[in-house]
């Protein structure tokens, strides 16, 4: 069995679409009080958002081979990821299933790259998506836990300690720090082998 331990790293719109953008939060804002008012804070919610936000890098590993970042073009990223994930049996990742996985399928609706591989995103299973977040809840949807808190819970390292962390992703791309943040992202699919192992008594 072919298993992908993953991360992505991602930031908010790119500049050409932040008028498309005021006006979905001009009208939002209009009819629903709950949104964030500020531009520049909803702006940057976006890195979040698969319809809107960009992937700087996607980093994974199968089995227990190193560790392969994929980064640059965004199209290219995801034609690459693809490739690799047709032969993949078992993807694994923290909180996969509503961030990172959700997002690259976005991406790829929005950059029309076709998956090579159809996944189930059905809950309460751990087949061909393992989410550690929700293993390790046992699928509590009424409770929550980070990566870093995990880690530290089981006396792993944390991968926090290298720099910089998932809030400081955006700035470190307008400041040209790419490396930094591919490294960021390495370290927490490293962490997540390591996780998933102790989760399966390796």
């Amino acid at each position: 069995m072919n298993k992908i331990f993953l991360d992505i790293e991602t930031i908010p719109a790119h500049e050409n679409n932040h008028e498309l953008l005021r006006e979905i939060h001009r009208k939002n804002t209009e009819k629903n009080s709950r949104i964030e008012k500020d531009f520049k804070k909803y702006l940057a919610q976006t890195s979040f958002d698969g319809g809107f936000g960009q992937i700087v890098c996607i980093c994974y590993s199968i089995n227990d081979e190193a560790i392969e970042t994929l980064t640059g073009n965004e199209t290219e990223i995801l034609q690459k990821f693809w490739k690799v994930a047709k032969d993949i049996d078992l993807f694994i990742g923290f909180n996969i299933m509503e961030f990172d996985l959700r997002f690259i399928y976005q991406r790829s609706i929005v950059l029309k790259v076709k998956p090579t591989k159809v996944l189930n995103f059905a809950r309460y299973r751990n087949d061909p998506i393992y989410d550690i977040m929700h293993e390790w809840k046992r699928w509590n949807m009424t409770t929550s836990i980070s990566l870093d808190t995990l880690a530290k819970i089981l006396g792993l390292p944390t991968s926090k300690d290298g720099g910089i962390e998932g809030k400081d992703v955006a700035q470190a791309y307008k400041d040209g720090r790419i490396e930094e943040i591919c490294e960021y992202c390495e370290r927490d699919v490293e962490l997540t082998r390591k996780i998933y192992k102790r989760m399966m008594f390796e």
